[in-house]
């Protein structure tokens, strides 16, 4: 069976290579887990939000750097409390001024991802750097491996046990506060599954690629699906088919991996515009009838 496997050349690279295979199994993680926060970020309108939080971590997780190197555990925890509590100042600078949530959102991010650099530089060389900017998909461990996959089980467990609080917080977020208690908790959990899901994005594509499996495939299932089950469906798979070709295309190519996944992933969403019934060529070609809208 392998040796048949092996003579197809899509997945020859998996097979005879573990590091291939690592990375494979990371991607898939990511695609489980922080493919469906995009679907609800993009339906909260919060897509650029999500890249904003992704470049707030990068501080955290230098200072973890600066205190422990490259270890996982420090970079982990240093970055979800800095995720976290940028996202919480942003919202509260937008409640108590006049500026807004996303206008907070990117004076942060900006100022996050300055003193990241600044951090990173001070202490170590360009190789560490552009290992946090750019990631290191093809050269995950167990442990990175491990935290990738209880980041992907977590998200599904309670993004499928609060599915109807996050569908009607994304439709009508007043109504919800009107009926339920839950709704601070689903607003702040959210929050949280979005930084999670950025940090093991951060380790295997860096902080400035996180958000490209997160945000692209769901933008580009949006075209394709209307409900939200099928959407769920369609950006998890283009999200594993973008993953698998791009790190084909970096192997075949000698391409560093990260970008060539969120390359691919960004030529899915430009065919999704040319052949998707709910793209801007199709939707102009179809005929309409007089009382469509």
């Amino acid at each position: 069976m392998s040796e048949l496997l092996t003579s197809i050349p899509l997945f020859e690279p998996f097979i005879e290579y573990a590091f291939m295979r690592r990375a494979l199994a990371g991607c898939l993680a990511l695609s489980l887990g922080a493919t469906p926060i995009g679907v609800f970020l993009m339906l909260r309108r919060m897509s650029l939000a999500g890249d904003a939080i992704s470049h707030a971590i990068l501080p955290g997780a230098a200072i973890g750097y600066l205190i422990a190197g490259l270890s996982l555990s420090a970079m982990t925890v240093g970055g979800l409390l800095a995720g976290i509590a940028v996202a919480l100042l942003a919202g509260g600078v937008a409640r108590s001024s006049v500026l807004k949530e996303d206008a907070s959102l990117a004076a942060f991010y900006l100022m996050s991802l300055a003193a990241g650099v600044l951090i990173i530089s001070a202490r170590g060389s360009s190789v560490d750097l552009l290992h946090v900017l750019f990631g290191s998909v093809l050269a995950l461990d167990d442990q990175a491996l491990l935290l990738l996959a209880a980041i992907a089980s977590v998200s599904v467990l309670l993004l499928a046990g609060g599915l109807r609080l996050l569908v009607l917080e994304c439709c009508d977020p007043a109504y919800l506060a009107r009926v339920s208690r839950l709704a601070p908790l689903t607003h702040y959990g959210f929050l949280v599954l979005v930084v999670l899901n950025l940090i093991g994005g951060f380790h295997a594509l860096g902080t400035l690629m996180a958000v490209g499996i997160m945000i692209l495939p769901a933008a580009a299932a949006r075209l394709w699906a209307e409900d939200i089950a099928a959407l769920l469906l369609v950006a998890v798979g283009i999200a594993f088919a973008g993953s698998v070709l791009g790190l084909q295309l970096s192997y075949q190519a000698n391409l560093p991996a990260g970008p060539a996944i969120v390359l691919t992933l960004g030529g899915a969403y430009l065919l999704s515009m040319l052949l998707a019934p709910h793209g801007p060529l199709v939707s102009r070609l179809r005929p309409r009838w007089h009382f469509d809208h």
